[in-house]
């Protein structure tokens, strides 16, 4: 239809039938501003709260990450053998009969069965710090004691 017949049209309705149709296409109006504009930012608005304290939090994970990690960076170099030594020793002492370990030149494969979670989570942390060992593969599956049944592979520094 081309504007005149559209024009002719809206002058042929009753007064009461023009203001009727208005409404209806001022609310659709309003309902079109509603779901593409405001609804959406006020949305947003809402979920902006948890989602500042959720990267506040991840922000400050980071800047522990990024300390730990100058710190390891300030630490004297170690030689192969020393690293071998600290990481015998932690399997010693946090994994104890629950590991068995192999090496492979500057990788190390360890095994574990059983090995609660609290003491696999502190090795870890004993064996990059001491050790400077970096995980490099982990296949680990949780049993149902509640242990952690699995390999993981951990690369030394290089002789």
């Amino acid at each position: 239809m081309n504007r005149q017949a559209l024009l002719a049209r809206w002058n042929a309705l009753a007064p009461r039938e023009r203001a009727l149709v208005a409404g209806a296409g001022g609310l659709v109006a309003v309902a079109l501003l509603w779901w593409i504009a405001l609804g959406p930012a006020i949305a947003t608005l809402r979920g902006a709260e948890a989602q500042h304290r959720a990267l506040d939090a991840q922000l400050a994970a980071m800047l522990r990450l990024q300390q730990q990690a100058r710190q390891m960076q300030s630490l004297p170099r170690q030689n192969a053998d020393e690293s071998m030594r600290q990481l015998e020793a932690a399997i010693r002492q946090q994994l104890g009969v629950s590991a068995r370990y192999s090496i492979a030149g500057d990788r190390v494969s360890v095994t574990l069965t059983n090995t609660p979670a609290a003491s696999l989570a502190q090795w870890l942390s004993q064996v990059r710090t001491n050790a400077r060992a970096v995980p490099g593969e982990a296949k680990l599956t949780r049993n149902a004691s509640g242990g952690w049944d699995g390999t993981l592979v951990l690369a030394l520094p290089a002789r």
